[in-house]
């Protein structure tokens, strides 16, 4: 009976009706999406989802506009991250026992790194760039420590499963992703909008972001970049930043190994693209001028990259679990057929069922992941006259058809400042 009652706790957990927020979110109404959050709640977050609720909250609230619930959002994301981890690493070995969703959430890496970006933005909205660039210097900072955030884990899990005789090897975490380039953008702007000049050291680290990982920078530098730091006097410039789609899922992968007397199930997570119509950005000017943006930071498949740091320790830990509650299982249904016993046999042979049930139904992946970061951040820069300017966002498909278009309405362009403005499209 007990061990029914964890399956049903287990399989509970993967249910998530996040198909009420998502609507509203691709019709781009974040205002209501966020209404309809809250009001589901109960039922989208556990006890130990609290990263997963700040995250979504707070990456839909800087959509809505609403900077000041964004930033505490965010910030209690940030440090939620922190904390989990922390407990995380005293805590590995309880998880054997069911799976890994028994834990707090402790964050993906992706997420941890880009809610710096996104709080950047929320401090430029309300006119505070110095702090704006505190958060930009923190993504760097995460970005420094990432390579060697799962080391020693890793290696705690490894030697454990050696002494359980799991099958296992001597994997390590690793990345290629150390350099932001969307990072070092905002830095340069915010740093040219200060009068900073480490606003050049940004614009070369920009540059040399596409050349340390080609494979996560396969396409060209935005040709916007150049001018970035050459704006003639008595001109002014107007920065765009346009979000496109939304951030990878997990779904789960199993692979099941025989025993002599069963199996051993292994249930990991992987990262799974959203499909997205959106084929192209540009802003179109009231007197019919049109730029286009360009692709700056291919965000999902940074997500990808920056999971590969801590798969080592996901397929680690779920080796020992599935080996020892496999082992048990056999173990027990090898003793039912050993034993002369008819009795005994039957009792071993039915808590080796159960056993191997249990197995088979608590070992699920962890699947929790933030929903709506965005996947790809595209840009433009436009030197003008000093003036006041309408001009619309517009976001077309593979196609070339209109998709959805961001009207602003008398923007004021000043020399010597910061103008940047943003804007999102999910679909």
């Amino acid at each position: 009976m007990i061990t029914f009652l964890v399956i049903i706790l287990c399989v509970s957990c993967a249910s998530r009706p996040y198909v009420q927020v998502d609507k509203p979110v691709e019709a781009g109404n974040f205002r209501e999406s966020l209404a309809v959050l809250e009001k589901n709640k109960s039922s989208l977050y556990q006890s130990q989802d609290k990263v997963l609720y700040y995250l979504d909250k707070g990456m839909l609230s800087h959509y809505a506009g609403e900077y000041d619930d964004s930033i505490t959002l965010l910030q209690s994301a940030e440090q939620s991250i922190q904390e989990a981890f922390t407990k995380s690493i005293s805590m590995e070995i309880s998880t054997y026992i069911v799976n890994d969703m028994v834990q707090e959430y402790a964050g993906e890496d992706y997420e941890d790194i880009y809610i710096k970006a996104i709080n950047a933005l929320n401090y430029y909205h309300r006119g505070e760039l110095e702090s704006a660039l505190v958060e930009i210097r923190g993504m760097s900072l995460k970005l420094d420590g990432l390579a060697a955030k799962y080391a020693g884990l890793i290696a705690k899990m490894q030697e454990e499963a050696r002494k359980n005789g799991a099958p296992v090897t001597d994997s390590k975490a690793a990345t290629t992703f150390s350099n932001s380039a969307l990072g070092c953008y905002l830095s340069m702007l915010f740093y040219r909008g200060t009068g900073d000049p480490n606003a050049e050291v940004d614009w070369r680290n920009l540059q040399k972001a596409f050349t340390e990982a080609p494979v996560l920078y396969d396409f060209p530098v935005p040709s916007t970049i150049k001018n970035e730091l050459e704006i003639p006097k008595g001109k002014a410039r107007i920065n765009i930043v346009g979000f496109a789609g939304l951030s990878p899922v997990k779904e789960e992968n199993i692979v099941r190994i025989p025993l002599p007397s069963g199996w051993i199930k292994i249930s990991t997570p992987v990262l799974v693209s959203r499909p997205s119509v959106i084929g192209g950005i540009e802003v179109v000017f009231e007197n019919g001028d049109r730029y286009p943006l360009e692709l700056l930071e291919n965000i999902e498949a940074i997500a990808a990259e920056t999971f590969k740091a801590k798969e080592a320790l996901i397929y680690t830990k779920t080796i020992v679990r599935s080996t020892t509650k496999g082992v048990a299982a056999s173990a027990l249904s090898d003793a039912a057929k050993e034993t002369d016993d008819g009795t005994t046999a039957l009792v071993f042979g039915l808590f080796g069922l159960g056993a191997q049930v249990f197995a088979e139904a608590s070992e699920q992946a962890d699947l929790r992941i933030s929903r709506y970061f965005p996947a790809k951040a595209y840009v433009t820069g436009i030197t003008l006259d000093p003036g006041i300017y309408s001009f619309s966002i517009n976001y077309y498909d593979t196609g070339g058809r209109l998709i959805e278009s961001f009207p602003f309405e008398n923007i004021s362009v000043n020399e010597n400042t910061l103008n940047l403005q943003e804007a999102i499209c999910v679909k």
